[in-house]
């Protein structure tokens, strides 16, 4: 028995490899793939991505066919480098860069050599592909747009890099991948999924029948289709307005949170961004350090927020009690605090209380209320924290947390900021030294959406929900308790009625009489905040921004914004005309303030941007 063992094992292991054997060549088919690598072909089924809406069903964003040139590098045989090179208008250097850069991403793998040939550039290469084995042509979609405008909102498409290939093996070299805007953000859902079919392959490359009657082809999926809470009409009417100016536009429903426009100018045309003149167009925006139209300035400029401001300093001063609605102050031109300093005011009636403050914009009555304000408290640390914690609970200070890539946070100062500025405990400071918040020309710096925002908050007397500009996608809304959850101030409703009663006075008897609209009662406020530089280590003044908020109606407001003129001297001048042209457009779709409307078309500021020192401007707000 012991010496029939080893026969027995040796015989038994025969027998496993025998099996196993078996199972693999004929019942296992994991491998074929594999084993017939080289006369099966993988063709790529892109999907059409998805479409783009506006709130109204409007189609802002389609797609049109390309075809892309693509190489399987080990597959590569000798080719007429020149007459190839020719076809798909590449010089020589170029198509050897790219078949290099294709073995270095893999040579099994296939890779993108020229992309998005026009179907007339397909027509003639689809003839010849026979002469170069291992070429292929893949077809995909690019963007079809049928609006000139909203390039800030939407983004663009474009090849992924190594970086993000590696980053997520979704993506392989040469596909393309939402930058920007809706594009990037909503990509998971706008991409689809992608399909694979498998090809048997005769001597001259050509496919001759799906591989195993496709058993392992699976099919591409369309992306899903967004609707906007963009006003496809509001946006280009907006952008039009902008036109020869630089700044930010944000329109919000004050009800819902939705974004209903959201403007940067300069911008551009979406559709330069698309195909093979997509490169060419992007050097020359990305190098424009004058315009910048590929800075979102409605998003991550920042500004200090001038006058506007002052609605919320006045609600903070009713908050802590520190005001009677009908206490007024006189106010002399201005108003000296601390050794002499004095803070300037322009000529209006006085004295004046709160509501007359707010119509008149007095500069001494916000100074004073706000000064009481941070003396309430034993130590001006304090008084500013809660000054603070009042301002942050209207999304000021703070990233907002919208669904767009790009933003930023602001700046709203504490007790820990003046610390370090004043050298606290070696000096002392006093609310005095922070007296310019009160004015909106302090510390304080502000977004567009963030004072849109602030403004919302206003118009619901005390509550927001956070901007979103997704509606729904694929006609299903989006249920995401960060858009649908309240946020709620720290000031009591009663508190806001004087205020709205003050910014309907700015149009009533106030700085924004002559931009009264018929037939809608409109609560605004203007602002020109002070523009300083440091240019050589010196502060410089630059022109003053013009900047306004405003909502309408003044009950059950259907839209609430802020406009951000750069260099656009006071408030009514120009941010004031656009936004009441915005809020009748909005409201009535047409507009009866011709006069608002040819003043802003012929008025640009493009002169003002063209004096020395103009472009120090941008330096200051990145």
């Amino acid at each position: 028995m012991r010496k029939l063992l080893p026969i027995i094992l040796v015989s038994f292991a025969a027998f496993l490899f025998l099996i196993r054997l078996f199972y693999l060549q004929v019942l296992d088919e994991s491998f074929d793939e594999v084993s017939t690598n080289i006369s099966v072909r993988k063709i790529y089924d892109y999907p059409q991505r998805g479409y783009i809406y506006d709130r109204n069903g409007k189609l802002m964003v389609g797609n049109q066919p390309a075809y892309d040139v693509i190489a399987v590098p080990q597959e590569v045989k000798n080719f007429d480098t020149l007459e190839l090179a020719s076809l798909l208008k590449l010089t020589p250097q170029r198509l050897k860069i790219q078949l290099e850069k294709a073995w270095r991403y893999s040579p099994r793998l296939s890779s993108v050599i020229t992309p998005q040939l026009t179907k007339k550039e397909y027509a003639v290469l689809q003839e010849r592909m026979h002469k170069y084995q291992g070429f292929y042509i893949q077809k995909r979609s690019l963007r079809d747009y049928t609006i000139n405008h909203s390039a800030n909102i939407l983004g663009y498409i474009a090849e992924v890099g190594d970086r993000e290939i590696s980053q997520n093996s979704y993506y392989q070299s040469g596909d393309l991948k939402g930058k920007q805007g809706v594009e990037e953000q909503y990509e998971e859902a706008l991409r689809g999924e992608r399909g694979v079919k498998h090809y048997l392959r005769d001597i001259h490359n050509k496919n001759i029948k799906p591989f195993k009657e496709g058993k392992f082809d699976t099919l591409s999926k369309k992306g899903s289709d967004l609707h906007l809470t963009i006003d496809a009409e509001l946006q280009a009417y907006g952008e039009k307005l902008m036109k020869g100016k630089r700044g930010g536009i944000v329109a919000i429903e004050p009800s819902t949170g939705e974004i209903l426009s959201l403007i940067t100018a300069p911008s551009y045309d979406p559709d330069i961004l698309v195909g093979r003149k997509r490169s060419k167009n992007f050097t020359k925006l990305y190098y424009d350090t004058i315009n910048k139209p590929l800075y979102n300035r409605a998003l991550q400029a920042i500004y200090a927020p001038g006058s506007p401001f002052k609605a919320l300093t006045g609600l903070v001063a009713l908050q802590e009690d520190v005001v009677g609605l009908e206490e007024s102050f006189r106010c002399n031109g201005g108003y000296t605090y601390a050794r002499g300093a004095r803070m300037g005011c322009h000529h209006h009636p006085s004295p004046v209380e709160m509501v007359t403050g707010i119509a008149h914009s007095c500069n001494a009555y916000f100074a004073q209320i706000y000064r009481r304000t941070i003396e309430k408290y034993d130590t001006p640390q304090k008084g500013i924290d809660v000054w603070r914690g009042h301002m942050a609970s209207f999304g000021l200070g703070d990233y907002l947390g919208y669904d767009l890539p790009v933003g930023r946070a602001g700046l709203l100062p504490d007790s820990d900021y003046y610390n370090k500025v004043y050298r606290y405990p070696t000096y002392n400071w006093y609310a005095s030294a922070t007296l310019s918040n009160a004015i909106g020309q302090g510390e304080v710096l502000t977004t567009p959406i963030q004072l849109a925002n602030a403004t919302a908050a206003i118009a619901n007397k005390g509550w927001f929900y956070r901007p979103h500009i997704i509606k729904s996608i694929d006609d299903k809304p989006v249920d995401n308790k960060k858009y649908t959850t309240k946020q709620v101030t720290t000031i009591d409703k009663e508190h806001f009625e004087p205020i709205i009663q003050g910014m309907h006075d700015v149009f009533n008897y106030g700085t924004a009489t002559f931009l009264r609209v018929p037939g809608i009662e409109v609560c605004g406020k203007t602002g020109t905040s002070e523009n300083y530089v440091k240019i050589d280590g010196k502060r410089m003044q630059l022109t003053d921004h013009s900047i306004f908020i405003a909502f309408a109606p003044k009950d059950n407001p259907k839209i609430a914004l802020a406009v951000f003129v750069e260099n656009g001297y006071w408030g009514s001048r120009y941010a004031g005309r656009i936004s009441t042209l915005m809020i009748e457009k909005y409201l009535k779709d047409n507009i009866e303030r011709k006069d608002l409307e040819n003043w802003i078309l012929n008025h640009t500021l493009e002169d003002e941007y063209a004096k020395p020192y103009s472009g120090e401007l941008f330096k200051i707000n990145q």
